[in-house]
């Protein structure tokens, strides 16, 4: 008798609304409509919103863009992407995707032309009335970052940032704006950003947008702490050795060479990324899990990070780019021969820092720090590395498996949760091994995660700021960031190291943490 090998089930739609809320009709505006971000991701976002999460029917999508195209043209566009970026499981058939497309309008105007934004003001009024929108917009800036001042004085210029006191229905209308990172170049250049949109808008009426704060595994860190009560004991310097936080990407940098030569490594993914996930994990616990309360003990733990010496600088961090290697059995090019890359670049593809923060949880607790491009896997992961036990009975020659307690908390690409802890080998010898207990998000639950630009822009249109940055949490992440770049720029080219692609960079960031009688865990 042979047996059947288990069907594997489809995984249940998750539900994206809170507690059964449903958001108000509004107008969503997109600058840079025809750019890659809101083809690849915002415009498919926004479809499986409408078919899989049901909508108000006073829900339109506005395009502001240079070219001009007519309301049909746009929606042949927009469909065009829908069908090419959404995921094959996830296609809208004809009748859908006709449905989605009559929700599609089109404001052709420059970013410059202040008439473009009269006409953007008289289409909405027009929405408002014949759609239902009731006055409510949300403007959604996926347009490059040198763009976005002279958009939010137009915006204020045209009294489009206002809140009215009431629409149709009665209530007040709102209006919210959406900025992508980057949320500037450093401290001087974030700070006038945030000036610049303190003018014409209020501090919550402001959505900072960073995926990674969408990804249902990036939230888990705060379920993961603070709903069980085993791991809250423990989650300070008197029981954990270290942390570590890697965020590795496999690809190189493709056609990002001129906003990679400008940014690196460290303004990519340290200053927004890295930091917030290192803010969810070593925070504190929060009031209520509310906007500002969790938002406050963001900051304060970013407050605790003293900003780095020189000195320190040059102690506690390495610089690598990588060189020509093999990536999955294919030989790629190094960083210098990308197209657009200057041959002389000193630019970093890859950080290692080590971080302290300075309170009485994690007083002298360090934290290990990696990203880099090329590197041999994809990879997101928080590793807690408990203390090794004050006495081990066993000899060393029953312990070489064995490695002190890790908690790693996969952030993706296989989102999950593993345990490592100390098994005896089956046998009459005492022999110890570390084994892992651990599981999968989808496998435990059998519910599709959504997606991250899904969950982000429905919290905006509730109105729910908890998983978006706050202008004094970019600020304070800048400080850290600029203590090292600055000190940066008075170091010789040559401790930009070389590391070859497909490896876990240079060894001056193995040194880095095995000086400190550690290693590093490398995602498998």
């Amino acid at each position: 008798m042979t047996q059947q090998a288990p069907v594997e089930q489809p995984l249940k739609q998750h539900s994206i609304w809170q507690d059964g809320r449903k958001p108000d009709p509004c107008a969503v505006v997109i600058f840079g409509a025809t750019g890659d971000l809101a083809q690849r991701k915002l415009l498919p976002t926004l479809a499986h919103l409408t078919h899989d999460h049901p909508l108000p029917q006073g829900f339109c999508i506005v395009a502001f863009a240079r070219r001009p195209l007519s309301d049909e043209q746009w929606r042949e566009m927009a469909l065009n992407a829908v069908n090419q970026y959404m995921p094959e499981d996830d296609k809208l058939d004809h009748e859908a995707q006709q449905a989605f497309a009559q929700r599609l309008f089109y404001c052709q105007s420059t970013f410059e032309d202040k008439d473009g934004y009269a006409r953007l003001a008289q289409l909405l009024e027009k929405l408002d009335r014949e759609q239902g929108t009731g006055g409510n917009r949300i403007f959604y800036l996926a347009t490059p970052p040198e763009t976005d001042p002279g958009i939010i004085a137009h915006l204020g210029e045209a009294g489009l940032s206002r809140e009215h006191n009431s629409n149709h229905n009665g209530h007040k209308s709102w209006a919210r704006i959406i900025i992508e990172k980057p949320f500037g170049h450093d401290l001087s250049s974030a700070q006038k950003l945030n000036r610049d949109l303190g003018r014409v808008f209020k501090e919550q009426q402001i959505y900072r947008i960073d995926h990674y704060m969408g990804k249902e595994t990036v939230q888990n860190i705060l379920a993961f702490r603070f709903a069980n009560g085993i791991f809250e004991p423990l989650w300070n310097r008197n029981y954990i050795d270290h942390v570590q936080i890697v965020v590795a990407e496999s690809l190189g940098i493709g056609t990002r060479a001129e906003f990679y030569e400008g940014e690196g490594a460290i303004r990519d993914i340290v200053q927004n990324h890295i930091m917030q996930v290192l803010c969810l994990t070593a925070m504190e616990t929060p009031v209520a899990f509310d906007a500002e309360a969790v938002r406050d003990e963001k900051v304060k733990l970013l407050r605790a990070i003293p900003p780095l010496t020189p000195e320190e600088v040059a102690q506690q961090t390495v610089r690598g780019q990588y060189t020509a290697g093999v990536e999955d059995g294919q030989t790629v090019k190094g960083y210098k021969q990308e197209e657009g890359v200057s041959p002389q670049s000193t630019t970093e593809t890859f950080v290692a820092l080590k971080l302290f923060i300075e309170n009485w949880r994690w007083e002298d607790v360090p934290f290990y720090i990696r990203t880099g491009k090329r590197l041999p896997t994809r990879s997101t992961e928080v590793t807690i590395q408990f203390k090794r036990v004050p006495h081990l009975l066993y000899k060393p020659d029953e312990t070489r498996g064995l490695v002190p307690n890790r908690l790693t908390l996969r952030i993706q690409p296989d989102e999950g949760i593993s345990l490592k802890i100390g098994a005896k080998v089956p046998g009459a010898e005492r022999n110890l091994r570390s084994v892992d207990m651990g599981f999968s998000y989808s496998s435990a639950f059998g519910i599709q995660s959504p997606d991250a630009y899904e969950r982000l822009i429905a919290d905006c249109m509730l109105g729910d700021s908890t998983l978006f940055i706050r202008r004094d949490e970019i600020e304070a992440s800048w400080r850290i960031i600029d203590s090292i770049t600055n000190a940066w720029k008075g170091m010789s080219d040559d401790t930009v190291y070389p590391y070859q692609a497909g490896t876990w960079g240079p060894k001056q960031a193995e040194t880095l943490i095995e000086n400190d009688g550690r290693d590093w865990d490398n995602p498998s």
